[in-house]
């Protein structure tokens, strides 16, 4: 597919203007080394480069040591969150905090989209939406959860169940929606959050699932970790063409799984510097699995 995700990287959180925005959600099927595509409240945390002992008890010094010795051969603005699936305390790395979802966002709306509809049409669309990341399958899901009213509530009910904090209301659609889908601002904190919950929320099997089952050409940052289950999203900024990428999903360690958000722009501004620098992320959290502090959905 030869679109790309369109859109402003500082535009702020809308409840659900957030959401209205998902309907033109572009393409996340980019390869690396392909050409450019054509077409509760978050605590109060210091997101500054240097990990801050206090901000957690579930990360060993030893990863806070490495993470800060790699930050600076990265050449790039990044951000890392990881926090024990099912709750505990959240740690984030790195000095980028907040930016648009791209089509990591397809995740709760495929979510919301299969509890309206189990049935096969729908299957195949969140197949298609969530691991090759088509968006035609993603505009067809937010279509199956009725008007652009209808829909964004539908999408927010599950980042609300997930404690994901948003403001605002959702409006009806708008031609101007059609250019912003995928402009949901979301948080490297509210994301992470998010996942840390994701696999304890009812009806999220088939989801976390079709995360373990990424087409291996987007299988670049957590990917690299064996038996982890992901999400990724990129697009460029609309005045500077300078490309985010992030990607979050849930990771297995001997004590649990964790939840993990990554984001990356690149000096360069290209996509394929971004998604190598999330590969060096995910490199350097695998060699710390044995000693994070996990976690699982309570019973």
């Amino acid at each position: 597919m030869g679109s790309t995700e369109t859109g402003s990287a500082g535009r702020s959180l809308r409840r659900g203007a957030v959401l209205a925005a998902l309907v033109a959600l572009t393409s996340c099927s980019l390869l690396p080394g392909s050409p450019k595509p054509t077409a509760p409240p978050p605590p109060t945390i210091d997101s500054s480069a240097h990990w801050r002992p206090g901000l957690s008890v579930a990360l060993p010094d030893s990863l806070a040591a490495d993470f800060i010795q790699l930050q600076p051969t990265l050449r790039g603005q990044v951000g890392m969150a990881i926090m024990p699936v099912g709750g505990g305390r959240m740690t984030i790395f790195g000095d980028w905090t907040s930016g648009i979802a791209w089509s990591t966002i397809k995740v709760p709306l495929a979510m919301a989209a299969l509890r309206h509809d189990p049935g096969e049409s729908v299957a195949e669309e969140a197949e298609a939406a969530i691991t090759v990341s088509d968006n035609d399958a993603a505009e067809a899901l937010w279509e199956s959860l009725g008007d652009g009213l209808e829909a964004a509530r539908a999408v927010q009910d599950v980042l609300d169940e997930a404690g994901d904090a948003t403001i605002g209301l959702a409006g009806p659609r708008t031609h101007l929606d059609y250019t912003a889908f995928g402009e949901t601002e979301w948080t490297l904190a509210n994301q992470v959050r998010f996942a840390s919950r994701l696999p304890c929320l009812p009806q999220s099997e088939r989801v976390t699932q079709l995360m373990g089952e990424i087409t291996p050409t987007q299988a670049w940052g957590l990917g690299v970790i064996s038996g982890s289950a992901f999400k990724g999203g990129w697009g460029p900024d609309d005045e500077t063409g300078i490309y985010t990428v992030r990607q979050f999903g849930l990771v297995p360690t001997p004590s649990g799984q964790v939840a993990v958000a990554l984001a990356a722009v690149a000096d360069s501004g290209e996509y394929e510097d971004a998604t190598a620098i999330l590969t060096r992320l995910g490199a350097l959290l695998s060699m710390h699995l044995p000693e994070l502090r996990g976690g699982g959905c309570p019973h």
